[in-house]
């Protein structure tokens, strides 16, 4: 049985019977005014962050979800996009999209602005997504490329580069490792499965979407998610997972480099405000701009007395330097 076999058959039993926080960390989900979420919604929130940004659905957006689950986060797409079949949710179990109908029709019945046909749940998986060349605003997922071993990662990022239009944005939420995941843990098909031996390490993460072509990427949130012990897991030393969420844009790849925004800012210390005339970036006195991190480091080269650079906070929530 293939890790990707093993997944489908773990994720059909918990349509069947819901299993709180079956891999990831169960959290409340976001609320809305005039947004109620059935409880069986609730127990099979199969995820480990949020793909849901209202800064990202402004404009009743097309969205494609791949990896439907309880159909939580469809839902949630669907109060921002009120257009029929502006939600598409793709999911290769047919027990995971039965379920997700089933608890759709019980949304309707406790919001009066939602109707089912808003969700169109279609059967399909991330490598070949049942949409068309550049015709979806939005793709999201939810802790589930990290499932996938790096060629069959690499094949669902250039589908979802495929689809997107252009300026579009891919929205994830997966777990990343503060080191790398040994060898035996990777090729533990369950442990696998259960979003916990797949994860890539922040750089290798960030790295796979600017080969793809993705010009700028936003971090959203990072988070711890799990610990691996020592004891559980056969390790010299325990482990740290965390969970990131990140928006990357369907825009043209600068010649240096992708744009990566992290939560850096840059303040002029400096007597006067500065202009940097190769990139436009005005830095006025005593006053954070936010900047990514090529430019981030950059100044810091530049103008190592000048221009004091701030951490990343991990949650960048647009306007910067870009």
């Amino acid at each position: 049985m293939t890790y990707l076999e093993t997944t489908a058959q773990l994720y059909a039993e918990a349509a069947k019977t819901p299993q709180v926080g079956l891999c990831c960390v169960n959290t409340p989900p976001l609320q809305f005014p005039g947004l109620h979420i059935p409880e069986i919604m609730q127990q099979m929130n199969y995820g480990c962050g949020s793909t849901v940004h209202p800064t990202e659905l402004f404009g009743e957006p097309t969205v494609l979800y791949i990896g439907v689950g309880g159909g939580i986060e469809a839902l949630q797409f669907a109060y921002f996009c009120r257009q029929p079949g502006r939600v598409i949710a793709v999911d290769p179990v047919p027990e995971m999209r039965q379920a997700a109908a089933r608890n759709l029709q019980l949304a309707a019945q406790d919001n009066d602005w939602f109707h089912p046909d808003s969700v169109k749940i279609l059967a399909g998986d991330a490598f070949e997504l049942p949409v068309s060349d550049a015709s979806v605003d939005v793709v999201a997922q939810n802790c589930l490329f990290n499932i996938f071993e790096p060629d069959d990662l690499q094949r669902a990022l250039v589908e979802t580069y495929r689809v997107l239009k252009p300026g579009g944005r891919l929205i994830m939420s997966d777990p990343i490792a503060t080191r790398p995941i040994p060898a035996q843990l990777q090729q533990d098909e369950r442990l696998r499965a259960l979003c916990l031996s797949g994860a890539l390490t922040y750089e290798d993460y960030i790295q796979h979407l600017v080969a793809i072509g993705f010009g700028q990427i936003e971090i959203r949130a990072r988070r711890p998610y799990r610990l691996l012990d020592t004891q559980h897991y056969n390790l010299d030393a325990p482990l740290l997972l965390e969970s990131l969420d990140s928006v990357s844009f369907k825009v043209p790849l600068p010649e240096d480099g992708a744009c990566v925004f992290t939560g850096k800012t840059a303040i002029y210390a400096g007597s006067e405000s500065f202009l940097d005339d190769h990139a436009g970036h005005l830095l006025q006195r005593g006053i954070p701009l936010a900047v990514c991190d090529k430019t981030a480091a950059k100044f810091s080269l530049q103008f190592p007395q000048d221009v004091v650079i701030t951490d990343s906070t991990w949650h960048y929530n647009g306007g910067g330097c870009c």
